[in-house]
């Protein structure tokens, strides 16, 4: 039986559609096999940060209607062949299907043994958001540690429990440990207090999403690891059951020699 989770969160611009590029490609890289659902219809994103976009002919739509078969709609990723993108449709709203056509779409889905079937959803709480938890055995949360972030991510909790999505876990994403320090910017302690939820992994502010992003490459599968390409791999070890510690992110005091440094520095200038 292949897992099926949900990545949401309410709040757009939080990090949805690259935790789920992310974490699907660390887990293919696993041996898994992974199907990855992009629910945001008319406005897809997963294919761009997977750089699959240009490989699309059919969508999810076309499965629907029986245009093509599923397999057809299924754009299979060169570099990890185990993950396969059923992309939305772009030129269609967010109420082109229902909710029991997208657990039609997953149902066809699970016949064909995925290990993991991760659904990206859109932001909001309305009927693109309700299409992509109806088929959820569970859920993962995204945000920002941001006021407004966590209030909208509580709210969708709640939504997701109602839905008797019962497996809740989160990523508090684009943490900068500096400003947590100068009490400028929550920490993940702050966000798991309010939403109390298990916490999944913490994902470190990085330049290199951004990169990475416009590439369609996404992090985990850089040579250079960076902070956030590792944390989004020791999630997919969590959601495998590893236990994994937690990425130490707090500032390192400056030494002697670094303050030294600094003070010659500033001294030649």
């Amino acid at each position: 039986m292949a897992r099926i989770i949900v990545v949401t969160s309410g709040k757009g611009g939080v990090g949805k559609t690259t935790s789920t590029a992310n974490l699907g490609m660390a887990l293919a890289k696993r041996g898994r096999s992974v199907a990855v659902i992009d629910a945001d219809f008319g406005l897809r994103n997963l294919d761009l940060l997977l750089g699959l976009e240009n490989r699309i002919v059919y969508t999810a739509l076309e499965v629907l209607a029986g245009e093509c078969r599923l397999e057809q709609a299924l754009v299979k990723d060169k570099r990890q062949s185990r993950l396969v993108l059923l992309p939305a449709a772009q030129t269609r709203m967010k109420d082109a299907i229902t909710a029991e056509q997208m657990k039609q779409l997953v149902g066809m889905l699970g016949d064909k043994k995925y290990d993991y079937i991760l659904i990206d959803s859109p932001a909001g709480i309305e009927q693109g958001f309700q299409n992509a938890i109806a088929p959820a055995q569970e859920g993962v949360i995204v945000t920002t540690p941001e006021i407004a972030a966590v209030r909208d991510a509580d709210r969708v909790i709640g939504l997701l429990e109602a839905h008797n999505v019962k497996k809740i876990n989160l990523i508090v994403n684009r943490i900068r440990p500096a400003m947590v320090l100068a009490n400028d910017m929550m920490s993940v302690q702050d966000v798991r207090e309010i939403l109390a939820i298990p916490l999944l992994g913490v994902v470190p502010d990085d330049e290199r999403v951004i990169v990475s992003t416009n590439r369609g490459e996404p992090l985990v599968l850089s040579e250079t690891k960076s902070l956030a390409g590792t944390a989004f791999d020791n999630i997919a070890r969590r959601l495998e059951g590893e236990k994994v510690e937690f990425l130490d992110l707090n500032p390192r005091p400056e030494n002697f020699f670094t303050r030294l440094r600094k003070l010659l520095t500033t001294k030649i200038m």
